[in-house]
């Protein structure tokens, strides 16, 4: 892999780009709080409604659980990062309430999803449960701090890492010791979430876990050969030539690499930084459809088919996260690339997904680019992807205005 030395923007192309963090910031405050806020409250049984149609209306009273947490750190975030709004503090305080009374089994699991009412539908099979009420409860305790919103982002941040190494326990369908694998998912999710519970558990404690979640990010799961990333591999560390083992997620190794480049600012550490851009760039060249354009979903590291039917769907998170780590790329190491693939995402992005006549943006687009589900919501897309992106990149690019 190339390596490429960290240097000043140039201030041509940070003109260029820093142009665009007005336009983020009003998206984001102009059409999709908005959009959440009316649409997804439930008045009547607390928490909110994520099934939400084109025009927001709901189509499904499901709640999942780790949407429910999503959408709390993302409304207790916009208030302590962006503006004291009345409206987005009710929001966070309305879902944590619903989340407290209902959330989770005796032995402080969090549900994978409920009724309407707050009734148990499934099984904490499902450990983003966890790690998303952890993000959730911290984030509300900076702008509410109380001893109740701390203990259940500690308590459960621990529980997720006594589990970590079999989290779906007794709901894990793999055979016991016949192909064992670890998943990537954990430790690119633990990443960030250390960040979001250091005011809580302490920088100490954030310090310990640092150096092992960037271990297994950038050394177990990275490939040197290949310059990428794997979803899966043996406990060791090593290949498995099986549909698990050969399975790329483009979109998973690049919002990694946002996580892993501010753990680099935040440990002083310019190589780290450098290494991740040069892998999230080496992930998107790899992944981008060259003849349609945008980011697969699944790929296989051999070419071969994926037991994923949906693999060549593009999706609104792989592309907004996507934005974010080609800004702060850009922004930390002064990098052309970045600022090439800022553009031609950017423009892909918001032609494809964005909805101009009803607000939000479209979840789920078919290899041609086409809208293939008009939802703004449902089972997996909530609150959260694209709001983050929005303010993560507005504020990236505002640091290159002069």
């Amino acid at each position: 892999m190339d390596s490429h030395s960290i240097q000043q923007p140039t201030i041509a192309t940070g003109h260029k780009l820093a142009a665009y963090a007005t336009l983020y910031r009003d998206e984001l405050l102009q059409s999709i709080l908005p959009f959440w806020v009316k649409h997804s409250k439930d008045a009547i049984n607390g928490g909110f409604f994520t099934c939400l149609d084109r025009r927001g209306q709901v189509y499904d009273t499901d709640k999942f659980m780790w949407l429910q947490g999503r959408q709390v750190w993302c409304f207790s975030s916009m208030y302590h990062n962006v503006a004291a709004k009345l409206e987005w503090l009710d929001m966070a305080l309305h879902g944590a309430n619903f989340m407290k009374k209902h959330g989770r089994d005796a032995a402080g699991n969090w549900y994978f999803s409920l009724s309407a009412q707050g009734q148990p539908l499934i099984q904490p099979y499902n450990i983003f449960s966890d790690c998303f009420a952890t993000m959730a409860f911290a984030a509300l305790d900076k702008i509410q701090p109380s001893d109740e919103s701390k203990d259940i982002a500690v308590s459960t941040f621990y529980n997720i890492l006594r589990r970590k190494d079999n989290w779906k326990g007794v709901y894990n369908k793999a055979y016991p010791g016949t192909r064992p694998l670890k998943n990537f998912s954990l430790p690119m999710i633990l990443c960030n979430l250390a960040l979001e519970l250091e005011h809580v558990i302490g920088s100490e404690e954030v310090d310990k876990l640092i150096p092992e979640v960037i271990h297994e990010v950038m050394e177990v799961f990275y490939q040197p050969d290949s310059g990428l990333i794997l979803e899966n591999v043996h406990p060791n560390g090593s290949f498995s030539d099986s549909f698990e083992g050969r399975l790329l997620n483009p979109g998973h190794a690049i919002e990694a690499m946002w996580f892993i480049m501010d753990l680099g600012v935040r440990m002083k550490k310019d190589n780290l930084i450098q290494k991740a851009v040069d892998i999230m760039l080496r992930t998107i060249e790899y992944g981008w459809d060259k003849e349609y354009g945008g980011i697969y979903y699944f790929m296989d590291i051999k070419g071969y088919p994926t037991q994923q039917l949906e693999w060549d769907q593009k999706l609104w998170w792989v592309h907004v996260e996507a934005l974010v780590a080609l800004a702060k790329g850009f922004v930390l190491t002064g990098d052309e690339r970045c600022a090439n693939w800022f553009e031609i995402l950017h423009k892909y992005t918001w032609n494809k997904f964005r909805d101009p006549e009803y607000g939000e943006w479209f979840g789920y687009l078919n290899r041609r680019g086409e809208v293939l589900l008009s939802l703004k919501g449902g089972k997996w897309k909530g609150c959260f992807h694209i709001p983050r992106s929005l303010y993560q990149v507005s504020i990236t690019l505002e640091s290159l205005k002069p």
